[in-house]
């Protein structure tokens, strides 16, 4: 059973201290980088898109993560970040025309070579396997190795001649400070971008504030002018009838109209004259009395 006299047994088997720290394959980390998708753990095939921290994804799965909505998903930290699919570049790669691709290990008989990687460097041409630190433009999605940056200094993109900074410049697969400082580039980013849009409604509602005040004024008047016009059409046309002498395109309603007209007048001006002659008649009379009676008494004082 043990410690029968035959055995001695040693510290290190009797005591156990703390485990030792579980040192990572650093060629499979970089073929788990370099070679698969961050987010589904799927083998990397065009399209390829980058975040802003640098991670390489599948395009397809980038959206099928967008549009699933449903309660029971997932967290997944390598995402998110990525809140629509402007957050992330596609990348336009160029082929390695020294790989040769999977045909030669389908039966699984032959070694796979971890240093021969899909895409090269279009400028100094390094392969895209991990061992060299490798960029792409935000602007064009252009990807290019570290050392071509550094080497031919230049503010156009070397492959698609697009214009660049700077700040545009991100590393892919980066160390964690690189991560750092690629993180608070993206927030700033996104800040300044949403300060934008607040300047940009605020300057439209005041923008269209201003045209209702300046509209409201004129929308007035015009209603007024288009009552004056419409009523002064109204009465020309009642003019034109009127004063036409029966040759109008409607000669029967127009010759009733201006009878009626003239059979009106007619008869006022007949009253008025009725009118004045009894009135002077009745004050003639009314003067004669009053004089016949003045004259009366006149002669009855003188007598």
């Amino acid at each position: 059973m043990g410690c029968d006299g035959g055995t001695i047994p040693k510290r290190h088997e009797l005591v156990k201290g703390p485990r030792k720290a579980e040192k990572v394959d650093k060629n499979a980390e970089l073929v788990a980088r370099w070679y698969y998708c961050a987010l589904s753990q799927e083998k990397l095939c065009r399209p390829i898109v980058a975040c802003e921290l640098g991670r390489l994804y599948n395009k397809d799965a980038v959206i099928e993560f967008l549009l699933d909505k449903s309660a029971d998903k997932t967290p997944m930290e390598a995402a998110s970040h990525i809140k629509s699919i402007k957050n992330v570049t596609e990348l336009n790669l160029a082929d390695n025309p020294a790989w040769s691709g999977d045909k030669e290990s389908i039966k699984g008989d032959k070694y796979d070579d971890i240093q021969s990687a899909r895409f090269i460097c279009p400028v100094v041409g390094l392969e895209m396997n991990g061992r060299h630190r490798f960029c792409f433009l935000r602007n064009c999605g252009c990807v290019f190795s570290e050392r071509a940056l550094k080497e031919i200094k230049s503010e156009v993109c070397h492959k698609c001649g697009v214009p660049f900074q700077e700040e545009d410049v991100i590393v892919l697969n980066g160390n964690k400070e690189d991560v750092e400082v690629l993180k608070k580039r993206m927030e700033d980013r996104r800040l300044k971008s949403k300060l934008e849009k607040k300047s940009k409604k605020c300057k439209s509602a005041e923008s269209a504030s201003q045209q209702d005040s300046a509209a409201g004024p004129s929308k007035a008047k015009s209603g007024k002018d288009c009552i004056k016009s419409s009523s002064g059409e109204k009465r020309q046309i009642i003019f034109t009838k009127s004063s036409d002498n029966g040759n109008s395109s409607v000669p029967g309603k127009v010759n009733k109209a201006a009878s009626t007209t003239k059979r009106s007048i007619a008869d006022s001006e007949e009253k008025s004259e009725a009118y004045k002659s009894i009135f002077t008649s009745h004050s003639s009379a009314k003067r004669s009395k009053e004089e016949c009676s003045n004259w009366v008494t006149h002669t009855a004082y003188c007598f």
